[in-house]
């Protein structure tokens, strides 16, 4: 089809490494998505793997593979009484957002976690990033909490704004 573009979705794999780097460093240094201030080393993929043990984590490629967004979910808290929350982290390189391609990834994240007993799912947001916040309202997030001017980055504060999803209330899920 014309002027559509076709992604697959599939695990994230050590291979993506560098992709994944780069994308999430673009929103690092360019925009309050990514909350730290400054690239991170590439070795940081493995904390992001590390952290997505036992959830899911996906990458998007385009039709010549080459990824261009990835999403997983982490634990909320380490308590065993929160074992059915997770928070989700994903970044769509800038070039693709706006297509589709978030929800779609979000999709799949969840019909995954569903698998995992994830009922809950938490989003932690800049204040600042207003297409992010109004996408997760779209999607059926509400916010839940706000911490006021707990960030700074670019000279600027920012607040927090947590963002749940209670699958079972979703109309995609129920």
């Amino acid at each position: 089809m014309i002027g559509r573009m076709e992604y697959t979705i599939r695990n994230m794999q050590e291979m993506d490494a560098s992709s994944v780097m780069s994308i999430y460093n673009y929103y690092t240094e360019n925009d309050f998505a990514g909350f730290f201030d400054k690239a991170l080393p590439i070795e940081t993929f493995g904390r992001f793997q590390e952290m997505s043990r036992n959830y899911p984590a996906l990458v998007a490629c385009d039709e010549n593979q080459e990824v261009i967004g990835f999403a997983f979910l982490h634990a909320y808290h380490p308590a065993s009484t929160f074992q059915r929350t997770a928070e989700v982290s994903y970044f769509i390189h800038r070039g693709h957002v706006g297509k589709g391609l978030g929800k779609k990834m979000l999709d799949e994240l969840i019909t995954e976690a569903i698998k995992t007993g994830v009922d809950n799912i938490i989003a932690s947001i800049s204040s600042r990033n207003a297409d992010s916040l109004a996408f997760h309202e779209k999607y059926g997030f509400c916010e839940c909490g706000r911490l006021p001017s707990i960030g700074k980055k670019f000279g600027q504060d920012f607040d927090v704004v947590y963002m749940q999803l209670v699958i079972k209330n979703h109309e995609l899920f129920v």
